[in-house]
């Protein structure tokens, strides 16, 4: 049995603490599946397991508890953490996107990596501590950022609960479709913007 299986399987029994866990370390870096377990949070709450606004309220403070962690590492430790993580090279491509795309959006590159860029966002909380990014802008983008995430996923769960199965199988490719749908978007903006500028 994989981890992803067993955490799945335990959810039932330990519900909202295990979802709090895994949503806080994840938002750290950790390789869990806390979209998955949301959206499986929702399908249960809609079965009557538990709450669903509960469900939302944890998962959510969860979320921006690991946000918030993740800056204060950045902060603290970071001068001497980034060279350190750096070393791996998947990880050093991930570290200067993220770098890149913080000095070039900001907030919105903050909100961007909670949900549609999400394996990003550890990378940006950290880099953001360790830049000195204003906690205050930080701290509001991550959340609304947050609650996209947590509001999709538990959402979905809820929405399509009797068929939450085929729904996890297919989670993953979520913000790949959001990403796609977001690039193609801007392209052709940008090309609406290029045809008006010749005429």
């Amino acid at each position: 049995m994989t981890l992803t299986e067993t955490l799945l399987a335990a959810l039932p029994s330990y519900g909202l603490s295990l979802l709090g866990i895994i949503v806080c370390v994840s938002c750290l870096g950790a390789p869990l599946p806390a979209s998955v377990v949301m959206m499986l949070m929702g399908a249960l709450a809609a079965a009557g397991d538990f709450t669903l606004w509960i469900v939302i309220v944890v998962a959510l403070a969860s979320a921006v508890a690991g946000d918030q962690l993740g800056y204060i590492i950045g902060r603290t430790a970071g001068r001497r953490l980034v060279p350190l993580v750096a070393r791996n090279p998947s990880r050093r491509k991930a570290i200067e996107r993220a770098e890149r795309e913080m000095e070039e959006r900001g907030n919105v590159a903050v909100f961007l990596t909670r949900w549609l860029l999400s394996p990003l966002g550890p990378y940006l909380n950290l880099m953001a501590g360790a830049s000195g990014f204003s906690w205050p802008r930080f701290t509001l983008a991550g959340l609304l950022g947050e609650t996209v995430w947590v509001g999709l996923y538990t959402g979905l769960g809820a929405t399509f609960s009797e068929s939450v199965t085929q729904m996890a199988e297919i989670s993953g490719n979520i913000s790949g479709f959001l990403a796609a749908g977001a690039i193609a978007a801007f392209l052709g903006f940008k090309l609406q913007q290029a045809m008006r500028s010749k005429d």
